[in-house]
């Protein structure tokens, strides 16, 4: 299929500059449009998060707990909690690199409901300022997972307006995963097969699936404890006649599952990067494309392994360990099969493969720490210590975190149609990677010695272990503020990027750059096999470092 880029002298408008009107912004139904104003939405509320964690990290410094009252201690981890997992990490991908690309590689001009794609976004917003209004107004003190009867009879801070927010940020999220199910069945180019779909669709539909089927769940479980808080209703609370680990039971059906929802975007960007920067083909395809499905249906069966402590039946207890254990196995897949796919190929170690080599490190650590709460034995000595902390920082953070660093570098140049400077974009990558494992490799030591989370006093004997993780923090907090300044600084300096600039597969780099508002100026025809590297000489096409903009290029950008 021939490129759509615009010829000398042809000024061709791209969804940028369409309409620059603020109005135009808020009302518009283009899919690139609304992934951009995610993009905004989300780096704020990273950034709320990310100062509760500074909070954290520096009321941890010393073991006396002298910067916060334990009640101050207890809102600001759980806003932490909050913020970091309802609106950063579970909406980052899909709702900005899933927006944005869905349609592009499925050669669609827009997702199947472009209206319900803006409602999703406002519906985000919505909940996300009432979380924040609610942290105005004194936050929450029980925990990200609400769990009652602390939460339904007791907390007399902000939990039912915090639970009303999380509450429509779940149908922000489920209107999402509609309209990328339905746009993946029926608006796919001719000749885009199931069995040509990038990889990072595969992850994205497996997504999807989960949002659609757990969030009504979870939804629900909220919606219960403010019932019980505001009515006295007696559901979980045994005082009133309930049954507080229904509500365990409930909640961890969705919320295991939810990790899902964060890490297998952070998978499909995994596959596309590696593919490129190898130029290879991915490595047994159908197996990485069956294990995304694999995830998503194994994902639902191992919730009572956050459960082992709480009095359930030794032999539920044995199953869901055998079902976690099992669960491990198509992400071993996935792992096994990017690691061949780069085997002999021809590594190009930029930026986004850079974040790509750290995802894998961090991912396979988080990965077989879990294997230790994922045992009976184990687990019993490890709960609510700093090693859970720990490892689901390395599978949460280091995994999820990651995958959206190495895709929003990669498709930076096709969203903005600028390069950014490579090399302090490879400082950033190493500086993240060093303050993660500096931070959080103390931290499985201090829960294996027993150091329970949620705590701001402990023994001194564990103060450099938290001076250690306090200053990886600092770290990492200024290799996440690098990217801020570099891509903003792109947007107006950055050389011009092309249509291709990494000479990748793929029918997202087949338009210009950054595309056009309808996407494509004829229905692509597909005709040959994802990541088909062998059959080109793409390597050709990739940019020296800076760009490859051409006079093609440079007049419709």
């Amino acid at each position: 299929m021939s490129m759509t880029v615009a010829r000398p002298g042809e000024v061709r408008h791209n969804y940028l500059n369409a309409g620059d009107t603020v109005l135009s912004w808020l009302l518009t139904t283009d899919h690139k449009r609304i992934a951009i104003l995610y993009l905004v939405s989300v780096t704020f509320f990273f950034m709320v998060g990310g100062l509760l964690a500074a909070l954290i990290r520096l009321e941890l410094l010393t073991p006396q707990g002298d910067l916060m009252t334990s009640e101050n201690y207890n809102r600001v981890f759980t806003m932490h909690g909050v913020v970091m997992i309802f609106l950063f990490l579970i909406p980052a991908i899909p709702a900005v690199l899933g927006n944005f690309l869905v349609p592009l590689m499925v050669g669609a001009r827009d997702l199947a409901f472009p209206r319900l794609n803006l409602a999703s976004w406002y519906l985000y917003m919505a909940g996300g300022l009432i979380a924040t209004w609610a942290m105005v107004r004194g936050g929450v003190d029980t925990g990200w997972t609400f769990y009652p009867p602390y939460s339904s009879s007791y907390s007399t801070s902000q939990v039912t307006l915090t639970i009303i927010g999380a509450f429509i940020i779940g149908f922000s999220s489920i209107a999402t995963g509609i309209n990328f199910i339905v746009t993946v069945h029926k608006m796919r180019a001719p000749g885009l097969t199931w069995f040509r779909l990038p990889l990072f669709i595969w992850a994205h539909y497996a997504t999807s699936v989960i949002i659609v089927l757990g969030t009504p769940v979870v939804a629900i479980t909220l919606l219960l404890v403010v019932v019980e808080r505001v009515f006295r209703l007696g559901i979980f609370d045994p005082a009133l006649g309930g049954d507080p680990i229904l509500f365990q039971h409930l909640f961890w059906f969705y919320s295991h599952p939810a990790v899902y929802i964060m890490i297998l975007p952070a998978m499909g960007v995994i596959s596309e990067v590696v593919a490129c920067f190898s130029r290879k083909r991915v490595f047994g395809y159908h197996f990485v494309a069956f294990s995304s499905i694999a995830i998503a249906v194994i994902g639902f069966l191992v919730w009572g392994h956050h459960m082992f402590t709480t009095g359930q039946s030794v032999y539920a207890g044995m199953a869901f360990s055998l079902l976690s254990f099992l669960v491990a196995v198509p992400s071993a897949v996935k792992v096994f099969n990017w690691t061949a796919t780069m085997y002999k190929g021809t590594i190009d170690l930029r930026a986004p493969m850079l974040y790509v080599m750290g995802f894998l490190g961090l991912f396979v650590i988080g990965g077989l720490t879990g294997l230790f709460l994922a045992s009976l034995a184990t687990d019993i000595h490890l709960q609510d210590t700093y090693f859970v902390v720990a490892h689901f920082h390395y599978i949460m953070v280091g995994g999820t975190i990651f995958g959206y660093l190495a895709g929003l570098h990669f498709w930076w140049p096709k969203m903005t149609g600028r390069m950014y400077p490579e090399g302090i974009a490879k400082l950033a990558a190493l500086i993240i990677f060093a303050g993660f494992n500096l931070t959080f490799l103390p931290q499985f030591v201090l829960g294996f010695l027993g150091m329970p989370r949620r705590y701001h006093w402990y023994p001194e004997e564990w103060q450099m272990l938290h001076v250690m993780s306090s200053a990886g923090a600092a770290l990492l907090g200024l290799g996440y503020i690098l990217p801020m300044f570099y891509l903003l600084w792109s947007l107006r300096n950055g050389a011009l990027a092309g249509p291709n600039p990494w000479g990748a597969t793929g029918l997202e780099w087949k338009t210009d750059s950054p595309p056009i508002t309808h996407n494509f100026e004829e229905t692509p025809i597909v005709t040959e096999e994802p990541y088909a590297y062998d059959n080109h000489h793409q390597h050709e096409e990739v940019a020296s470092g800076t760009g490859t903009g051409t006079t093609e290029t440079r007049d419709s950008v």
